[in-house]
């Protein structure tokens, strides 16, 4: 599906910073936007596309406007998009906002995802209901877009034909290395696995890089991919043979062949899964685009740009 994670991820920080603004037991504020009967006031407006800036983001007075009023744009458009929500009378379960929380927190080390609700000024609480508004957003796009859209196979196969250099792939080796500091260093690590020693062990205990902790597993490459050094080494070396020493900017390197793939043309039988995901990604972002194209033509959208222009 189109990007609808990070669709959901953007909906929260931004409906959270606007929920954070709102101000109590004040006098009635100016009112910047109104969309289908949906308000955000200037102050809350101001107060979030700031807390959207980098605190070290350098801008000319041009760059912060044009930022500005693309905030602004999206502000409309997920207020849009939350009146279509209503109109639809779509909801989000307290099961679906728990599940959705629990695999934000995951991203979070231990303790930390606390100190960032409190950096960006919000409580727990607060953070749930915006989640719940962005998973709401996320249920409507999907329902009025995402499910409409479909692949044939005569579209899959049409973008064969015409990209097929798309589909060539280039010889390729899958190899493992151990990186060292020093030449010294290198001779002692090559003596270990000359005498039988796993490599994937011992580039678990000496390698520093950080690939060392898969025992230096590189995965497939091409020509190119890698140092130079590497290309005049792994794609002649034989299948299970160690390198020597290796030199290069990172250190000394000890390299092993796990496996050669010869250049080859990708079926379409191999490749169509590919080819499907990429056309349905591609077709979800246009029927997205269009959607929210027809909301804004027949919403009412009032904007006091005298009050922006403050």
């Amino acid at each position: 599906m189109i990007a609808r994670h990070s669709r959901a991820l953007s909906l929260v920080v931004i409906l959270c910073l606007l929920c954070a603004c709102r101000s109590r037991g004040e006098s009635p504020p100016e009112v910047l936007l109104r969309v289908n009967g949906r308000s955000v006031t200037l102050k809350q407006f101001k107060e979030a596309f700031e807390k959207s800036l980098s605190p070290d983001q350098a801008l000319s007075a041009r760059e912060k406007e044009d930022l500005e009023h693309s905030f602004l744009v999206q502000t409309i458009d997920r207020q849009l998009i939350l009146a279509e929500a209503a109109r639809r009378e779509l909801s989000v379960t307290p099961a679906e906002v728990d599940a959705a929380l629990q695999i934000y927190r995951r991203d979070y080390p231990p303790g930390t995802f606390k100190k960032m609700l409190q950096a960006r000024g919000t409580s727990l609480e607060a953070w749930r209901g915006e989640l719940e508004r962005a998973l709401l957003i996320e249920k409507v796009v999907r329902q009025a877009v995402d499910a409409k859209v479909t692949v044939g196979k005569g579209e899959i196969a049409a973008y064969y034909r015409k990209h097929r250099q798309e589909f060539d792939r280039p010889a390729q080796v899958r190899a493992r290395q151990i990186v060292v500091k020093t030449q010294a260093e290198g001779r002692k690590v090559l003596a270990l696995l000359q005498q039988g020693e796993p490599f994937a062990e011992v580039a678990k205990k000496y390698s520093l890089s950080p690939d060392s902790e898969q025992g230096g597993d590189l995965g497939f490459f091409g020509r190119g991919e890698m140092p130079p050094a590497f290309d005049a080494v792994v794609f002649s070396l034989p299948k299970g043979k160690l390198s020597g020493l290796v030199k290069s900017d990172y250190g000394y390197h000890i390299l092993q062949v796990e496996e050669h793939r010869k250049a080859v043309h990708l079926p379409l039988k191999d490749v169509r899964e590919r080819v499907r995901e990429k056309l349905h990604r591609e077709k979800e972002e246009q029927a997205y685009q269009q959607w929210l194209q027809d909301l804004r033509t027949q919403a009412s959208i009032e904007v006091n740009w005298s009050l922006l222009q403050k």
